[in-house]
């Protein structure tokens, strides 16, 4: 019986970088670590002392192997992973470069995650939780990872267990067109939702925080981060918002942050802290992320005593 706070549910790949960051056409050197939006959430969630359960599919194969490895090692629990012995763990590449930064690419179409669907919801213990979390990435993999994407929601919404949701628009897997749509129906079936200005703007066509907050509407608290300048919370459709800046960090890459961030909000609400100690944590986290050349750096320095679920010191 699993006794988890937090299911996060979403693909994990392997990550194949040049060793000294120079262009992937010419590197004789890589590494290899694992990365996912869902499970970066539930790796610094773990971090933080919490309770956390990654459900997903991974091949047969021993990248899924290293997948699972890497996800358990902060304490995840990966007992519900499902793997398949005839679809391959996804992979993607970092293509470091002076002139345009560094790019991604993907190789998960036909992946195991990619072949989710909503009939795998059936062996995942949702009632237990007190949050699901996912983002827009799973949605864009397949039309079934959609589908298991809005009943999972679903399935959180009847066992009144609060749905958090990050939009994580990703341009390489599907156009602003085909997903503006989806992420849309996603987020106004969350309880919280985390979307960058930037990528809401690219998606839905918005230009301020609260035109995020009308247009995905009252019955969700919406993040909403601007970069290095900070995140506000909405909690309501007439909010006027609670701002909190973005501490000062040297990035030395992007890349998890917004995971980290998610990671630390939730944290703070899973101990009933004060919306501003929610977004002060989630900058927190995620100047560990912005430090760091991995997906996910270990935060457990930024761990506090355990709570109970009504957020008291035990």
């Amino acid at each position: 019986m699993s006794d988890h706070e937090v299911l996060c549910l979403g693909e994990a790949m392997v990550l194949v970088a040049p060793r000294h960051g120079e262009p992937l056409a010419m590197a004789r050197d890589v590494t290899l670590s694992v990365a996912g939006a869902e499970s970066n959430v539930a790796q610094y969630l773990a971090d933080l002392g919490h309770r956390v359960a990654w459900a997903s599919r991974v091949g047969s194969d021993p990248l899924g192997d290293r997948v699972l490895l890497a996800v358990a090692r902060p304490g995840v629990d990966v007992r519900h992973v499902e793997r398949d012995p005839s679809a391959p763990t996804a992979v993607y590449f970092k293509d470091p470069s002076r002139e345009n930064g560094t790019r991604v690419h993907y190789y998960r179409q036909g992946s195991a995650a990619s072949l989710l669907t909503p009939a795998y919801l059936d062996t995942l213990p949702i009632a237990p939780a007190r949050l699901v979390h996912l983002s827009g990435i799973t949605a864009a993999l397949s039309a079934g990872c959609a589908r298991t994407a809005t009943a999972l929601f679903d399935r959180a919404r009847e066992a009144g267990v609060l749905r958090s949701f990050d939009v994580n628009y990703r341009p390489a897997l599907w156009s602003t067109e085909d997903a503006s749509v989806p992420l849309l129906a996603l987020a106004r079936q969350a309880d919280v939702v985390f979307v960058g200005l930037d990528e809401a703007a690219e998606v839905w066509g918005t230009t301020t925080a609260e035109d995020v907050r009308d247009l995905i509407g009252p019955s969700a608290s919406v993040v909403v981060k601007n970069a290095d300048v900070g995140a506000v919370l909405f909690e309501s459709g007439t909010d006027p918002g609670t701002f909190v800046p973005a501490e000062p960090v040297d990035v030395v890459e992007p890349v998890g942050a917004g995971d980290a961030f998610a990671a630390g909000y939730l944290s703070a609400w899973l101990r009933n802290d004060t919306p501003a100690e929610r977004l002060r944590l989630g900058h927190r986290v995620a100047a560990f992320a912005l430090s760091s050349v991995e997906d996910h750096a270990d935060a457990t320095s930024l761990r506090r005593p355990a709570h109970d679920p009504d957020g008291t010191p035990r």
